[in-house]
């Protein structure tokens, strides 16, 4: 069994291993999850989130979310709070897609006036919107351009009539984070990420068409807040990140921090896949603004998305975007550092908050959301597998436990390779055409890899978070089209 016997249980959907679990613990390291979710996690959750424990400057404690899995030297599902000026900032606590994200568009449409044309929808969305593994998108920049846009996000996309003003309130950092320094990021990243604005990519990856039935819309009043008001609803989901360019940054980064981290500065780490760097130190620094323009690479992807995405609706419908509504709910990162302030032990802190895998959920009333979310909390999307349906949360006051992260996803429960040879992506696609999702992928393969049986139980993973007081449950969404890389 890989669940260790030392660990403790705080609450009923909060786990714990003290500092005695391992040595050079230099923190508590705790397992977001129901006892049944914690029984079915394999034994990287544990060894990661205890191994993250062992970092300079991390604070109060490691944790993994309920949709946790094995990752590259974090957790998927890890979040580790660092104190900016005796800690590290490590690529392994961000993932190598930086900012991989959701965004959450909702439209006037029900599923009774969209269904005729459901088949003609997805595939020019599918010719729209390019995925799979080094499609290039319909952007044609120079790498000039690429390195402006990679200092400006999203803003550079609606300032050139590829969104509206609207959507930028409704990103994370208004769609731009500031402080990304494109002098810090090599030419290989460039060449890499310069042609691929626009495009999903491949592995988990995907545009999702969804409905909201009434029977999964869990508080009404948060709902309507969000834009949800009327039962049979269609909206638009689609999940990916900084792709090619993201990655390069991530490796550039990890191989300069490994030849670093014993000779520069002193630091060894348990797992050579933690590889970091003093936060407050020029390679720290530089690695911070170059992860920055990843972050921003990414959101200025989805916006591209969803541009297309909205020109796609129109010309199937035959009607005006803005008579669609197609209105951005929200756009969140689940794959990020950043500083923040926390209180901690009563006393408010400025934090490097890791998130990878892990969605910030900011509680009402929290001073860096927009003014229309003050009230509600922030809205926390929550991506499930394309057989399944996704989750709409919101972020609670008492998410401060976490330093306001909650679950990103369902969590795989076996390898892309073990579903490749137990799942076929042909067979797949037929029988969820059957049960009413069309579908269309790049690669059968990647198809198969992507099954729901491959991932957790979302509803499972949600009620943990809810149990937890992390986030709360708003609405399930139901697939009803998908295209996929």
């Amino acid at each position: 069994m890989a669940v260790p016997e030392n660990i403790k249980q705080i609450s009923e959907a909060v786990w714990e291993l003290d500092r005695g679990h391992k040595s050079g613990m230099r923190v508590p390291a705790r397992i977001i999850a129901t006892h049944k979710l914690l029984e079915a996690m394999d034994k990287g959750v544990f060894d990661q989130t205890v191994n993250v424990a062992t970092l300079p400057g991390i604070t109060k404690y490691s944790f993994c979310m309920p949709d946790g899995h094995w990752g590259y030297g974090f957790p998927i599902g890890g979040v580790a709070a660092m104190d900016p000026s005796t800690g590290v900032i490590s690529p392994g606590g961000i993932g190598f897609d930086i900012n991989c994200g959701m965004r959450l568009a909702v439209t006037n449409l029900t599923y009774d006036e969209l269904e005729p044309k459901m088949n003609r929808l997805v595939d020019r969305l599918y010719e729209r919107i390019p995925a799979g593994v080094g499609r290039k998108g319909l952007l044609d920049i120079s790498q000039n351009t690429f390195r402006r846009v990679i200092e400006r996000g999203a803003t550079w996309c609606v300032e050139r009539g590829m969104g509206r003003p609207e959507d930028l309130e409704r990103t994370e950092e208004s769609g731009c984070v500031e402080g990304a320094d494109a002098s810090t990021i090599s030419e290989r990243a460039i060449e890499r990420g310069y042609h691929q604005i626009g495009t999903l990519g491949s592995g988990n990856h995907y545009l999702e068409i969804q409905v909201v039935r009434e029977e999964n819309i869990f508080d009404t009043q948060l709902a309507r807040a969000f834009g949800i008001t009327k039962p049979n609803q269609i909206v638009v989901m689609f999940h990916c990140g900084s792709r090619g360019f993201g990655h390069q940054v991530a490796t550039d980064y990890v191989q300069k921090f490994v030849k670093a981290m014993g000779p520069k500065y002193g630091i060894t780490v348990i797992d050579r896949d933690l590889a970091c760097a003093p936060f407050d130190s020029q390679d720290g620094r530089d690695y911070f603004a170059a992860m920055k323009c990843a972050i921003n690479m990414s959101f200025a992807n989805r916006q591209v998305i969803l541009h297309h995405a909205r020109e796609v609706f129109a010309e199937v419908l035959g009607k005006s975007e803005e008579s669609l509504g197609m209105d951005q709910v929200y756009d969140v990162a689940h794959n990020t550092a950043k500083l923040e302030t926390h209180t901690v032990d009563g006393e408010q802190k400025e934090l490097l908050v890791h998130r990878k895998g892990a969605t910030r959920a900011f509680g009402p009333g929290n001073p860096e959301l927009p003014e229309r979310y003050l009230k509600t909390g922030q809205p926390v999307i929550i991506g499930g597998s394309m057989e399944t349906g996704s989750f709409l949360l919101a972020g609670t006051q008492t998410g401060d436990s976490t330093f306001f992260s909650t679950a990103h996803g369902s969590g795989r429960v076996m390898s892309r390779r073990k579903a490749r040879h137990q799942f076929y992506g042909r067979q797949l696609q037929d029988s969820m055409r059957s049960r009413g999702i069309y579908i269309r992928s790049a690669s059968s393969k990647g198809l198969a890899e992507e099954a729901g049986a491959a991932y957790k139980d979302i509803d499972a993973v949600v009620e943990a978070a809810t149990l937890a007081g992390i986030s709360k449950a708003v609405v399930k969404l139901v697939p009803v089209g998908n295209i996929k890389g």
